[in-house]
């Protein structure tokens, strides 16, 4: 699985992460680089962030490997969202794209990459790494609601659509 992330996206949507981000840019991006080089040795994902340089960055797409990870800097007078496009259409299959901006959604869905909310990322990453610290969510078996016996449904089952399917098989990969 192939996991393309906005970076500074993920990081202003974060709540410990916009803080850092507020105090020094490079400390924010640090932080991220560090949770996310935990989250691919546990989960083995390739991994990809994507930083805007559209004011700073070089002549060049600047692109390192730190920990695994392939950052990546769009060259000057280039959103990151460009290079994402750019990055996601040469191998859209197996794609996920970590993103809360509904232009570039909308544009990779397009592609035929999954797209995945900042949001629901960020969560997803803290229970893999709360797990990881031995601080397992602790399932409350008093909490489920009683009952007499099994549940009746009625109407018809719904079913899933090819794309939903798809969209929870690559997910539960997470």
């Amino acid at each position: 699985m192939w996991i393309v992330i906005d970076g500074y996206n993920l990081i202003r949507r974060s709540p410990r992460l916009s803080l850092l981000d507020r105090r020094d840019m490079e400390e924010g991006r640090e932080a991220l680089l560090t949770a996310l080089a935990a989250y691919r040795r546990l989960k083995g994902h390739r991994i990809t962030v994507i930083f805007d340089g559209w004011e700073r960055g070089g002549i060049s797409e600047q692109v390192k490997l730190t920990a695994g990870l392939q950052v990546v800097f769009s060259r000057r007078g280039e959103r990151a969202d460009q290079a994402i496009l750019r990055c996601v259409e040469k191998a859209p299959s197996g794609a996920i794209v970590v993103t809360s901006d509904r232009a570039l959604a909308n544009e990779v869905a397009r592609t035929g990459a999954l797209v995945l909310s900042t949001e629901e990322f960020h969560e997803r990453l803290d229970r893999v790494l709360q797990e990881r610290d031995g601080g397992e969510f602790q399932k409350d078996d008093e909490s489920s609601p009683e009952s007499s016996g099994p549940r009746r449904l009625k109407g018809p089952a719904r079913r899933p659509s090819k794309q939903a399917k798809r969209r929870m098989t690559t997910l539960k990969r997470l």
